[in-house]
């Protein structure tokens, strides 16, 4: 048996290419049956895989003296086997009640964050995990309870980055027969009888009468529907990679997408510009594209459901401009003929900082005194909240008069009220730009300019005594714009930082 249970092990790591001579691999080991069986394997395969070990185990807290001991456990196999030994612990649950995860992702996230930062720290360069056939069994049935999609199909993937999971095509029972021939014990970990959480129903309630009553092969069936479901994946994957390149434009840390390129992405692609897509075919793509989208911006997909997908082509076919929706780590927001995508959320410290949702979102509000200099000087004013630099050059405009591109963007220095305050658009600001016969609501103009509405907030003006003087994008305001009298004008310019 353990044989065979060995040679099918290889045939996983050879075929998806897991391992590598020089390998610094490190097995996560919970101290259950199926992660000490994952470590006694690699520990007989090492040296032929030439490959070196190391031990890893997460603390999660939450059996309280249960969890000691399985660290303990853990420890003392590590050191009884020789191999380097990295812990860390996290309070699983007070992360999952602040973050609003529940308790099994938040559990995932810290543990995988914690294996992230291993790797990171070059200590090990591949993370190895002991899920099994019947793991695979389990997400593929509890996915498709919950409602997925065909990628959901794809369910736990063989190698993933840096983890690999050479046990996936193995039996729990037989990991399990493996041990007890070993004479090597193992923890029990009682939270996995708990029968309120799906995961612990399907295993030992749903899965066994399926097998026993109806097929008996439906682990294999599930295990084999996931991997057609994987090579499915990467076509759709490279395909809408590169429609996605090809149609998505990225300004600063937001995403935008015409929404007509997002309804019909493939609309003169050739050599698919002669056939005709019926609609669902055009949906799948569309669909797949908002993933890809939240996908880069987020770096996962978690949390998002095919409703949060519908609910943004909605907002791509009859969505006004202006209106926007805030979905799970992500603002959708309607501006014209353009989809923008931006990350929202906030700070998240310890392990779950490297496997947050969110993104710290800072005020883009900002307001700064501007004094004037002489004739010759110019005054510099940075703003590090929109990422601008702002001149304010004094010149003599008897000089500069003649020059006619100036005359509807330099100020009389005369009629300003000192000091000038630049700050960000607000609400109800109006003003009447040189050449308009009366005023208006900076907020209509920033509508003509077509200017979206999450990029209104951090607009520019520059204000004298409660009047605004100037605003980027539009002429001076007349009261305040060069006479022929005019002595001294005020040019104003900006430049990234």
């Amino acid at each position: 048996m353990s044989i065979n249970l060995i040679q099918r092990i290889l045939v996983t790591i050879s075929r998806h290419r897991m391992l590598q001579a020089g390998d610094r691999v490190g097995i996560g080991v919970s101290g259950g049956s199926d992660s000490v069986a994952l470590l006694r394997i690699l520990q007989g395969l090492s040296g032929q895989q030439g490959i070196q070990l190391a031990v890893l185990h997460f603390n999660h807290g939450l059996r309280g003296a249960d969890s000691e001991d399985d660290e303990q456990f853990v420890a003392e196999l590590a050191a009884h086997s020789g191999l380097p030994f990295f812990s860390a612990r996290e309070d699983v649950a007070g992360v999952a009640r602040v973050r609003h995860w529940n308790l099994e992702d938040a559990a995932r996230r810290l543990r995988y964050g914690f294996f992230g930062a291993v790797v990171k720290d070059r200590r090990i360069n591949r993370v190895a995990v002991a899920h099994t056939a019947d793991d695979q069994a389990e997400t593929v049935l509890a996915r498709v309870l919950r409602g997925t999609g065909p990628a959901g199909l794809a369910a736990i993937y063989p190698v993933n980055g840096q983890v690999v999971r050479p046990l996936l095509g193995v039996r729990r029972a037989e990991l399990r027969e493996y041990l007890n021939n070993l004479g090597q014990p193992w923890r029990e970990d009682a939270s996995n009888q708990d029968r309120s959480r799906l995961r612990s129903r399907l295993r030992h309630e749903v899965l066994p009468i399926l097998e026993r009553e109806i097929q008996p092969a439906i682990v294999d069936h599930l295990g084999r529907l996931a991997a057609m479901s994987r090579e499915d994946e990467v076509f759709w994957r490279v395909l809408t990679r590169a429609r996605l390149d090809a149609l998505l434009e990225r300004e600063g840390g937001r995403l935008r997408i015409r929404c007509t390129d997002l309804l019909n992405p493939l609309l003169n692609e050739d050599p698919l510009s002669g056939v005709g897509f019926p609609e669902e075919a055009r949906l799948a793509i569309t669909q797949r594209l908002v993933r890809g989208i939240i996908e880069e911006l987020r770096g996962h997909c978690r949390q998002w459901t095919a409703d949060h997908v519908g609910r943004v082509v909605g907002l791509a076919v009859s969505g006004s401009s202006g209106s926007r929706i805030e979905l799970p780590g992500v603002m959708v927001e309607r501006s014209f003929d353009w989809l923008w995508f931006s990350r929202t959320g906030g700070e998240t410290k310890g392990y779950a900082a490297g496997c947050s949702d969110a993104n710290s979102s800072a005020s883009l509000a900002f307001s700064r005194l501007v004094e004037l200099g002489n004739p010759g000087e110019s005054t510099v004013v940075a703003v590090p909240e929109i990422g601008r630099r702002f001149h304010l050059k004094v010149v003599d405009w008897h000089v500069w008069r003649s020059d006619t591109g100036l005359d509807k963007v330099a100020l009389d220095r005369d009629l300003l009220d000192l000091p000038l305050v630049l700050r960000n658009w607000r609400p109800g600001d109006s003003f009447r730009p040189k050449g308009r016969r009366s005023s208006r609501k900076l907020k209509q103009f920033l509508r003509m300019k077509r200017v979206a509405v999450s990029d209104r907030e951090a607009w520019p003006v520059l204000t004298s005594g409660n009047m605004l003087v100037w605003t980027r994008g539009l002429p001076v305001a007349d009261e305040f714009a060069p006479r022929p009298a005019t002595s001294a004008g005020v040019i104003i310019s900006e430049e990234r930082l």
